[in-house]
């Protein structure tokens, strides 16, 4: 939609959606950097598809009334979303219920996509917090992305679960990049399509 303003004999015109660049906050709790990997992935597609991104840390990330819009993501762990993440989360569901928002979490490892019972890795291991903020928050969407392990960068509680006999050649954790950029990509660019519409 273009715009027709005069101004002292002589007519400018400009596209509105220039005046109207939509604010995203993108937010991540991460502890080793797999889920830092997907937030800057994420932050660098709205970007490129024309939005303004603010890429923080949970941790730093303050009031999201700054922004129009939210995507906000944690690493799984034990089922649950760092306690950062949630922290955020429930102190600003009031804030965040009030635009477009949407949930990522990063967690599964390996190749295989189903368990052993044959049920989708990424449904069930959807965090427990998720279906809480399905009610204050309500998210447009959620998505749970394999992520990464690399050993030597582990703490050392993470490190000594590592190392016990059930996880031997890595049959419960798995190393390496398991990010799907491919599935990552399309998922923001649906974001930012989403926005753009707006």
């Amino acid at each position: 939609m273009w715009q027709e303003i005069p101004r002292s004999g002589f007519t400018v015109y400009f596209h509105l959606c220039e005046l109207m660049i939509m604010r995203v906050l993108v937010a991540y709790a991460s502890r080793y950097g797999a889920t830092q990997g997907i937030a800057e992935r994420i932050a660098g597609t709205l970007r490129q598809q024309g939005l303004e991104v603010d890429l923080i840390s949970i941790r730093q990330a303050k009031d999201p009334t700054a922004y129009d819009a939210a995507v906000i993501g944690s690493a799984i762990y034990y089922f649950h979303w760092m306690r950062s993440a949630a922290r955020f989360v429930r102190h600003n569901a009031q804030a965040l219920a009030a635009r477009p928002v949407w949930l990522f979490s990063s967690g599964p490892l390996g190749n295989k996509a189903q368990d052993a019972q044959g049920r989708d890795l990424c449904e069930v291991l959807e965090p427990k917090e998720i279906a809480e903020y399905r009610e204050t928050v309500r998210p447009r969407d959620h998505r749970v992305f394999f992520g990464a392990m690399d050993a030597h960068r582990l703490g050392f509680l993470h490190r000594l679960i590592y190392k016990m006999p059930v996880n031997r050649d890595g049959a419960l954790f798995p190393q390496g990049d398991f990010r799907d950029w491919a599935v990552i990509d399309a998922w923001a660019s649906s974001i930012a399509q989403t926005l753009k519409v707006r």
